[in-house]
């Protein structure tokens, strides 16, 4: 009996405040004006550019390092595999502020960069930085064990039929792990496009320049709530179409058409 009533009890812990502010974005006269404004357009338009250019970037280089931690048992890799989750466990404003003493002008990378003439805090590349750090380790786990799931008799007898290591990576590997790589690329999109933490220490709050969604919610919340209530509905919006997505990429019928 208990489990009935914590149910109803954890759903309307997680559906009030959604609740409420759907309700409250309704109400509000002005909320098609906030949501065509500057600020939330500007912050729109940032977010979707960084968070495409992050996964991107997440996608070329963490497909490959899945696919090696899922096929090499090497001490050192192991070790690696562990430390993959360190920025998940990691509070965002810790990791902005070891990436500026990293990157910054003062970090351990600054001058080798100022050298260069490369400025990398408090810009977009700063932002993009920011997402990869938070976002890889969601897509490259997923990933991995979806590698893990690919029984290696396959690739073996794939490449005793004449096929590449390459082909077969592609033609045979990637088909079947793709539930697991869609599940991970939709977790790390989510997760850039919601962070905050690291992009503010890190590449600080420009309008027009670092001033992502999360960030340009808290700003309006102190001069325009118009704004606020409408760049939160967007990020709701999109995160029920990624949950709707991730949804659909797991269910058996598109595995088997895969």
């Amino acid at each position: 009996m208990f489990g009935p009533a914590a149910t109803v009890i954890y759903l309307l812990f997680i559906g009030l405040p959604v609740l409420a502010l759907l309700i409250r974005a309704a109400q509000h006269g002005n909320f098609l004006t906030g949501l065509v404004g500057d600020l939330a357009l500007t912050a729109l338009r940032l977010s979707l550019i960084t968070s495409g250019i992050s996964m991107g970037i997440i996608l070329l280089v963490g497909t490959p390092f899945a696919y090696l931690l899922a096929r090499n048992t090497s001490w050192i890799l192991r070790i690696v595999d562990s430390l993959i989750e360190l920025p998940i466990v990691l509070p965002p404003v810790v990791a902005g502020v070891a990436m500026l003493m990293a990157f910054g002008r003062q970090g351990v990378l600054g001058p080798v960069l100022e050298t260069l003439g490369i400025g990398l805090p408090f810009t977009t590349g700063a932002v993009v930085f920011a997402q990869i750090f938070v976002a890889a380790p969601f897509y490259i786990r997923s990933a991995k064990l979806g590698f893990q799931s690919v029984a290696r008799d396959y690739e073996d007898i794939s490449q005793t039929l004449g096929i590449s290591p390459w082909g077969t990576f592609w033609r045979l590997t990637v088909p079947l792990a793709a539930p697991s790589l869609l599940t991970g690329f939709a977790l790390a999109w989510a997760r850039s496009l919601s962070e905050f933490g690291a992009t503010i220490m890190f590449a600080g709050n420009l309008m027009g320049k670092t001033q992502t969604m999360p960030l340009a919610i808290m700003t309006a919340m102190e001069s325009s709530l118009e704004s606020a209530l409408a760049l939160s509905v967007l990020l709701l919006a999109g995160s029920v179409t990624i949950l709707i997505g991730l949804g659909l990429a797991t269910r058996p019928k598109w595995q088997n058409r895969l």
